[in-house]
């Protein structure tokens, strides 16, 4: 199985993430964006804005996460934020190919507790502005995401360890497409999918 943790930068994708991985030796985190980053080195003479939009990417995610998978074992805990709708379709696509169960999580809250978030973030200070100026190509993609997400967990009121006990009890019923609830549910992480 992999979580894939989706929603806009500071909405606590990553630390929900952390908050899940140290509750059971089940899950692996596992970021997209070191595929990103091997693609950036080895592509410099291309142009793109974005390693997401390079068609290598989405075909690579969801092989290495396989290869994972099958190395270790353990579910993986994927934290990416993916605002275009047909890069999602992709990746989706690629994973259940490879037979990997998918619980798409969208991450939500309301403008002003994502700002109030970025700009309180003490870790990430260096992309602040660059946070900020993506809220608004999160809210033009909200819609989609909504739609296509198995779990929706709005984090304007709730901790991470509270989004991710959610989550933990989504992984626990199994999660998979279509898969949705309006009510929280709290279970541990552990066991296997």
């Amino acid at each position: 199985m992999i979580v894939w943790i989706n929603g806009t930068f500071g909405v606590g994708k990553t630390t929900t993430a952390r908050e899940i991985a140290k509750r059971s030796d089940r899950w692996r985190l596992f970021d997209p964006e070191h595929v990103g980053y091997l693609l950036t080195a080895h592509l410099s003479d291309f142009e793109f804005d974005d390693f997401q939009d390079l068609p290598p990417w989405r075909r690579l995610v969801p092989i290495v996460a396989k290869e994972l998978i099958d190395e270790t074992g353990d579910d993986l805990l994927a934290v990416q934020t993916v605002l275009v709708e047909e890069y999602w379709r992709q990746l989706r696509a690629g994973l259940e190919e490879r037979r990997i169960k998918v619980l798409h999580v969208v991450l939500d809250a309301d403008e002003a507790t994502l700002r109030a978030r970025i700009l309180d973030d003490e870790v990430e200070r260096e992309a602040e502005q660059w946070r900020l100026d993506h809220v608004g190509t999160f809210a033009a993609a909200r819609p989609w995401l909504l739609e296509s997400a198995d779990l929706v967990v709005d984090t304007t009121q709730l901790s991470a360890t509270e989004a991710a006990l959610d989550i933990c009890a989504a992984a626990a019923i199994g999660g998979g497409s279509g898969w949705r609830t309006g009510v929280a549910q709290k279970a541990s992480c552990g066991g296997s999918s």
